[in-house]
């Protein structure tokens, strides 16, 4: 039996609204410790997610690209400039979110994040609302648990691990 996404996941996800500005979004993240939240739309369902590097964009490049090498600055400029000038969720968030059912293999989560190059994953049900969210080290949970409840069988030794 494998491990499923539900079983290590964080159920109290801390979320956003589209809506929800920079500065308020810059104090939660600090004042709940976490690194990203899921952002919703107004039925509840995950449309985005912003994250620290969301931010960090905003203030990093708010004011313009002096200093940078014509070419570099350049393509920097089409990628970032709209988030360089948001100041809501919706202008800074990823999109879409990359996410994952609450049935799906924590393996195919880790797959997930590895692939997309990110740390977490907001979890949703089969119409797209927050159910919760998976990061890195959620994954690498399954590795605390005992051989017994992982229920792997490791075919060189032929035997539970």
């Amino acid at each position: 039996m494998k491990t499923a996404v539900r079983d290590v996941m964080t159920s109290r996800v801390v979320w956003v609204t589209k809506d929800a500005p920079y500065k308020e979004m810059a104090a939660a993240l600090r004042e709940n410790r976490v690194s990203a939240f899921p952002v919703l739309d107004d039925e509840g369902k995950v449309i985005g997610v912003v994250s620290e590097a969301d931010l960090l964009t905003k203030e990093a490049l708010d004011g313009g690209y002096d200093g940078m090498p014509g070419m570099i600055g350049g393509l920097l400029r089409r990628k970032e400039q709209g988030k360089a000038r948001g100041i809501t969720a919706a202008d800074l968030m990823t999109h879409p979110a990359v996410t994952i059912s609450p049935d799906a293999a924590v393996e195919n989560a880790a797959r997930l994040m590895y692939e997309s190059k990110i740390s977490r994953l907001p979890v949703v049900d089969a119409d797209g609302h927050l159910t919760g969210i998976i990061s890195r080290a959620d994954v690498l949970s399954v590795f605390d648990r005992s051989d017994e409840e992982r229920g792997q069988i490791d075919p060189r030794m032929g035997r539970q691990r």
